[in-house]
């Protein structure tokens, strides 16, 4: 039954909320339906389930309509159309949107101007037809991984509104599961993109380091920062990373580079793809319904082979010191001066990161480069790796513990167990959502992984599980 908040709901916007972004753009396209109408449809989606919850915190309106207006020009002159025009999409509230003051999920940056230009990736969405709703909650300076945000609230999962929605992209994955906009953007420094995957149910993709621009995004570890998009199936997500490819002198760490071709690729399947299933650390530290997924899947995909990465753990943790002190580097000023304006959760970590050695963080730089050596080894006998994105499905707000195959450990900071490795790295994933993973209530994502600048080969395997009818991601009716 709807909730009653629902019931006001119009039907232009029953009519569109739930439709893909590969759907939506074709009916623009074709004229069976206006980029206005689309975009009003989304404006009243979220109107009316947004404050139950809590994805927004900044609405362009103006901005969206009047974007949308254009396109509708466009057409009505006889141009033909980029191909995500008329799309509803929004941002992690890290990446500058002319006009809107880039918050970053901190009080702080409250105080500082609007951002005079959008950033790279939102100009290259737009370019493409897209339509910009607005910015989207996440955790303070996307350190965390549950969107329970001091300053504007936690954001719930569509899935069980009682729960996280995973973070630092939470309210950019939830948006996506709840239909309020086809498609989203985040960040993913240890996990931000595929953790809230994994929680609330969608697909998602983690590019490669250095493929996607990070330049008008506010940086929280610049050495680790990946940018990615959120969506409902594996054709929207790969047409927005298509979207938002090429170099950028903006992010010097952006390649110049040509993508592998994406889209006409999907249909390949994993026809001549050498799969493995990633066991030892990724399997220990999984729970029994993330480990039962993995055996899903990997059935679906005919792995046939187990790999083992070595030293997972200590790459893990020299991840935990890169993070900390080259996040809290950017920082530093605030926290000598006004330590009390953070989220009480990030004050220690901080503090603690501002107080690392030197030497410990080159230490941990040499270890990143040696891990990086073997997990390319490691890719000398598969082309696609399987794991999965969270060891347990999303919990309740407010939950400080979790255990894990018996053992109690705090929940915040180990939701990134299994991501955090894989970032370190550098290397593409795709988040793939399974409805009820292995027998439970609630949606667990497998990662979907290959060698550097190989995110077609992710996102082939990821549309071979989708076609199976394992994963899927429709919106969350209410």
């Amino acid at each position: 039954m709807p909730h009653p908040e629902l019931a006001a709901s119009s039907a232009m916007t029953e009519a569109f909320w739930a439709l893909p972004a590969t759907e939506l753009a074709r009916r623009v396209a074709t004229g069976e339906a206006s980029a206005v109408e689309i975009t009003q449809a989304a404006l009243d989606r979220i109107a009316a389930v947004d404050p139950l919850l809590n994805c927004f915190t900044t609405i362009t309106t103006d901005r969206a309509l009047a974007a949308a207006a254009a396109i509708d020009a466009r057409r009505a002159r006889g141009e033909t159309l980029p191909p995500l025009a008329g799309v509803p999409f929004a941002v992690k509230n890290l990446f500058d949107l002319e006009g809107v003051t880039t918050v970053a999920g901190s009080r702080i940056h409250r105080e500082h101007a609007p951002a005079r230009r959008d950033a790279t990736v939102v100009e290259r969405l737009i370019a493409a037809g897209a339509i910009p709703l607005g910015a989207l909650n996440m955790d303070e300076y996307a350190y965390g991984f549950t969107t329970e945000n001091t300053h504007d609230g936690a954001t719930r999962n569509p899935r069980d509104r009682s729960r996280i929605a995973g973070g630092s992209s939470g309210g950019s994955a939830a948006a996506v599961a709840a239909g309020l906009a086809a498609l989203t953007l985040g960040t993913d420094t240890n996990g931000s993109i595929r953790v809230p995957s994994s929680m609330c149910g969608v697909f998602g993709l983690k590019p490669t380091f250095g493929r996607l621009s990070r330049a008008g995004s506010v940086p929280f570890v610049a050495s680790l920062d990946h940018v990615g998009p959120f969506a409902r199936s594996v054709a929207d997500l790969a047409l927005a990373y298509e979207a938002m490819q090429g170099g950028d002198a903006r992010d010097p760490a952006c390649a110049e580079r040509a993508a592998e071709p994406v889209v006409p690729g999907l249909a390949a399947g994993t026809r001549g793809l050498r799969i493995g299933v990633l066991g030892g650390y990724f399997e220990q530290h999984a729970g029994p319904l993330a480990r039962a997924l993995v055996e899903q899947v990997a059935g679906v995909l005919g792995a046939d082979r187990r790999v083992e990465l070595p030293s997972t753990d200590i790459a893990r943790g020299a991840a935990f010191v890169i993070t900390a002190a080259e996040g809290a580097s950017q920082h530093i000023e605030d926290i000598r001066t006004r330590i009390d304006d953070f989220d009480p959760v990030l004050r220690e970590r901080w503090l603690a990161g501002a107080l690392i050695p030197a030497a410990w963080v080159l230490r941990a730089h040499r270890i990143r480069r040696w891990y990086c050596e073997q997990v390319l080894a490691a890719f000398a006998d598969v082309d696609v790796l399987i794991a999965p994105a969270t060891p347990v499905p999303a919990w309740p707000i407010g939950t400080e513990t979790m255990t894990l195959n018996g053992v109690e450990m705090p929940s915040r900071a180990n939701l990134g167990l299994l991501t955090q490795p894989i970032s370190f790295a550098g290397l593409p994933v795709a988040a793939v959502p399974v409805p009820g993973a292995g027998g439970g209530a609630l949606p667990l994502s497998v990662q979907i992984i290959a060698r550097p600048w190989r995110e077609d080969l992710c996102l082939r395997a990821a549309a071979v599980l989708e076609q199976s009818g394992l994963a899927n991601a429709t919106a969350q009716r209410f």
